[in-house]
């Protein structure tokens, strides 16, 4: 009784083993863009389509972050700040000016937890100059650079990426401009990412 009964539970053990890491399916798992979208880099692309005040990006972030210290050398990933309305355009115009200053990766988890966690609703410029200063960032620098010339640009783009993209909820991983992740829990998202830029590192093999 006690050799079926480990027998049993190896049988299971082997069974869940075998389902955690099944392959990733299309339509479930992962979409497919139509049309794909040219990507700008030699290795593969990953972007997130993101927003400081989601609630879901909030709970991928710690995961995706995880697995970014430590992602393939051949992979690139790329921060798409998503504007689906005016009121966003403010959270953009941050990110993008924090990386032009160097100090994105300063802020980016801050942001996450004032809009999470601490509930501060950073809609306008002077309440995100505020916040920024107090996580030690030159206020006068950020501003400057918050409403450069080149911010428009860059917004103008991140709009348009939302379109070209076909984004509609955030947050979505886009690999290699063809393999969209979406609403999934973020273990899964993250599980499926890697399997995904496996199957775009084959394709990519393919090709030459």
């Amino acid at each position: 009784m006690y050799k079926f009964i480990k027998s049993l539970v190896i049988v299971t053990a082997l069974s869940f083993s075998g389902a955690a890491h099944a392959a990733v399916e299309l339509g479930k798992d992962y979409n497919l863009l139509n049309p794909s979208q040219p990507t700008n880099s030699k290795k593969i692309e990953v972007l997130e389509f993101f927003f400081y005040g989601c609630s879901h990006c909030y709970h991928l972030h710690e995961p995706l972050s995880a697995w970014e210290k430590n992602m393939p050398k051949d992979v690139e990933l790329t921060f798409v700040p998503t504007i689906f309305r005016d009121s966003m355009e403010p959270m953009a115009r941050t990110m993008y000016a924090l990386e032009s200053m160097g100090q994105l990766d300063k802020l980016h988890d801050p942001l996450y937890r004032a809009w999470n966690v601490d509930k501060i609703d950073l809609f306008d410029e002077a309440s995100i100059a505020d916040f920024v200063l107090k996580n030690g960032v030159d206020r006068t620098k950020f501003l400057a650079a918050y409403n450069s010339f080149s911010m428009q640009s860059r917004v103008a783009r991140a709009k348009q990426m939302v379109r070209s993209y076909r984004i509609n909820g955030t947050p979505t991983l886009v690999v290699d401009g063809k393999y969209v992740i979406t609403g999934l829990q973020p273990d899964d998202t993250v599980r499926v990412l890697k399997e995904v830029i496996e199957m775009s590192r084959k394709a990519r093999a393919g090709k030459k």
